[in-house]
Formats: structure tokens, C-alpha cells, sequence
């Protein structure tokens, strides 16, 4: 079993929450608009991270991380990219790849709007972990975390950062 904290539109914001947050996960995901390399770096700092970079991530972010990452975690496919909508509604740069090869995951960010969602018509899982930093219409910061068992996604926790608490960087 993997155990995965995910998290997207950070902006360069990093609260010290995370580190309690994620302490328990074997992983980081990241599904963009992560900010600063400062924050990449101290997310990596803490556990291995897998992330795409985002329409507001400068070139060195751009660099180190794709727009598009397909991986297998367990036994699941997934597919992540920052812009890619949701069930019913997919961006039309990620339509193609969601309907060529349906991913058990598909997650997404940029909408800064928490979902987790499943699309019956491909089979597949969808998650936003909306925004976990300050910059955005968001009334409430959150995160996701939850367990990767074979192809099977468990314990899917919403956490909601409430309050500033936290230092810009």
C-alpha cells in the first residue's frame, strides 16, 4: 500500500502544516502551479514528489517537472496534468489521452474547486485537491490524502487548512 498527500496551487506558499499533514505519506503529488522552486524543493525535502508544473510555473519549474505525467503507483495508472477539468467536462488538451487510455486516476488542479469524483463512462477516478495556498478566490484551503492498494484508492481524507498559519516562500 502507498499512502499519497496530494496538493495543487500552492503559489509558492508554503504553511507548515504540510510537514504534519504528509508526515504519515510514503509520497507527494503535486498537480501544479507549485510556485517556487523554494517550495518544490521542500516538498521533495519531505518525501519523494511527482509533479507537473502549471500555467503559472515560471521555466525552472517548467524544466524540472511536465506538463503532462503518466506513472503507475501500486497497480494503478495515473495520470496527472495541471489543466484538465473534470467528469463530463474534460480540458480538450487532455481529452484525447483520458479516452486513448483511461488512467485509474485522473488528477487534475488549476480550478482551485476540491473534487473527487468518479467517471463511470471511462472507469476512472478523478480528483482536484483544490488549492492549498493563499492566492485565488478559494474560501478554504485543502489537501487530499489517501491509500493506493493494488488498483484500489482508500481512505480518502479532505484536509482543510483553516487561517494563515504558515510562511510565504
Amino acid at each position: 500500500m502507498t499512502r499519497v498527500g496530494l496538493l495543487s496551487d500552492t503559489h509558492g506558499y508554503w504553511d507548515e502544516r504540510y510537514e504534519r499533514h504528509f508526515a504519515g505519506c510514503d509520497e507527494i503529488w503535486h498537480a501544479g502551479d507549485i510556485g517556487t522552486m523554494e517550495l518544490a524543493e521542500r516538498l521533495a525535502a519531505l518525501k519523494p514528489l511527482r509533479a507537473v508544473c502549471g500555467n503559472c510555473d515560471g521555466g525552472d519549474l517548467r524544466r524540472l517537472y511536465p506538463e503532462v505525467l503518466r506513472f503507475r503507483c501500486e497497480e494503478a495508472e495515473v495520470l496527472m496534468k495541471h489543466i484538465g477539468g473534470y467528469p463530463g467536462r474534460y480540458d480538450r488538451s487532455v481529452r484525447a489521452l483520458l479516452a486513448s487510455r483511461p488512467p485509474q486516476l485522473f488528477v487534475a488542479g488549476h480550478s482551485h474547486i476540491l473534487k473527487v469524483q468518479y467517471d463511470a463512462a471511462l472507469g476512472c477516478l478523478h480528483i482536484n485537491p483544490g488549492a492549498a495556498g493563499l492566492q485565488g478566490w478559494q474560501q478554504v484551503r485543502t489537501l487530499v490524502r489517501f491509500a493506493v492498494e493494488g488498483k484500489e484508492f482508500r481512505d480518502v481524507e479532505v484536509i482543510e487548512l483553516t487561517g494563515r498559519r504558515g510562511r510565504n516562500g
